[in-house]
Formats: structure tokens, C-alpha cells, sequence
């Protein structure tokens, strides 16, 4: 999926937008240490200045850009200015991703037209289930009102509609009866980090050609 990137990078160039503590990211930039992912992350994005994963970003030596949406709200085009200027920032890092990991903020086409099939979300919820935020919270309570037998997460193209597009690949997280949200919760994002990694994995196996690195097509 990602031959149409490729370029003259000799390794795919990620940006990666967060707005929390940026444990996915820990994950990303853990697997490009020990070369499980071939990777540059060029840019790390977060529109909250207090966001942890800054920190993270600035301790493996990431560049990092502080975009804050507060700062848009008496624009007269609010959001697609913020997205259209964004776009226009990151551009120069010519990303082949964007991995939104974490990153509290629904693109519109303003951004994601500037990078067709580039931008891809992490999101803990299964298709179709618990869209936006606080969904891990929703289907622990879904859970124990017998709505539901287990939850997942997914990654995915990310489009204008919350929490939509092509998955990418996606994992079932079980719920016990003994779960507590704090318990589950844990579980989720331990399931996330592997599948952000191995969803990169599948995305990247074919930069330049190559599959799972033996040369093959």
C-alpha cells in the first residue's frame, strides 16, 4: 500500500501528531531504535503544549511543532484554517506517513486532501463501534451492561467522518469479569502499541519494492 510513496527516501519519513502522554509514539520510536521498524520520524506534531509525548519526542532527538487550535477559534475559517496551515507546515518534512496517534482533532479535507492515503489513525475501538472519545470508558460500560463480550482496536486511513476509513488491521481486546476500567484500559494500549508497530510493518513492507525485507515483490 505504501509503493505509491515511495520516493527518493531511502527509509519512509513519518510524522506523528499527538495530544497526550504519547505512549503509542514511545512504542514507534522504541521499534525505530531497535530497527524493528525501518523508520525516520522526522516531526512530531501536537496541538497541546503540555503533551507529554513533546517530551519524549525531544529525549530521542525528534523535532517537535506546537500547533495550538485555541489560536484558530476567532479565525473566520476556524478548523480548515488550522488544518490547511498545519498541512502547509508539515509539508516541507515530506512525510510518506502521518500516523495519528493519539491526536484529539478530526481532519477535514483541508488537511488530508494535501495527503491522499498518508494519513492513518489509531483508534481503541473495533469498526464500526464507539467512534470519538472516550471509547475504551464506553464499551467497559457496555461490557458490564451485557451490550458487548469484548472491545478491540484499529488502525485506519483516516477520512472527514470521526473515527471511518479502510482499516488497516485491527485486534480484539478481551473483557473480563474482574476488569476493572483501570485494568482494561491497560490491556487496551498494551494491544494498541503492538498493532500501531505491526500495522506500520504492513504498510512499509512494500516501500521501495521490498517485502519483509528478503527482496521479494
Amino acid at each position: 500500500m505504501m509503493s505509491h510513496a515511495a520516493s527518493a527516501h531511502e527509509r519512509p519519513r513519518l510524522v506523528i501528531c499527538i495530544s497526550g502522554s504519547g505512549t503509542n509514539l514511545q512504542a514507534i520510536i522504541n521499534a525505530m531504535i531497535t530497527q524493528l521498524l525501518p523508520i525516520d520520524i522526522v516531526l512530531v506534531v501536537s496541538n497541546r503544549k503540555r503533551a507529554y509525548g513533546l517530551e519524549r519526542a525531544a529525549a530521542a532527538g525528534i523535532p517537535t511543532l506546537y500547533v495550538p487550535l485555541a489560536s484558530y477559534r476567532k479565525h473566520p475559517a476556524g478548523r480548515r484554517a488550522y488544518d490547511a496551515d498545519l498541512a502547509a507546515q508539515i509539508q516541507p518534512y515530506q512525510p510518506d506517513l502521518i500516523v495519528l496517534a493519539g491526536w484529539m482533532h478530526i481532519f477535514s479535507p483541508a488537511f488530508l486532501d494535501h495527503f491522499p492515503q498518508k494519513v492513518i489513525n489509531l483508534h481503541p475501538a473495533l469498526p464500526g463501534t464507539f467512534p470519538g472519545v472516550d471509547a475504551i470508558q464506553r464499551a467497559y460500560e457496555a461490557y458490564q451492561q451485557g451490550a458487548i463480550q469484548h472491545s478491540g482496536c484499529m488502525v485506519h486511513y483516516a477520512s472527514p467522518e470521526v473515527d471511518a476509513g479502510p482499516v488497516i488491521a485491527q485486534a480484539t481486546v478481551p473483557i473480563y469479569p474482574d476488569d476493572t476500567l483501570e485494568s482494561f484500559e491497560q490491556r487496551m494500549h498494551a494491544t494498541e502499541h503492538g498493532l500501531l508497530v505491526t500495522a506500520l510493518q504492513h504498510l512499509f513492507a512494500a516501500f521501495h519494492g521490498q517485502t519483509g525485507g528478503d527482496g521479494g515483490t
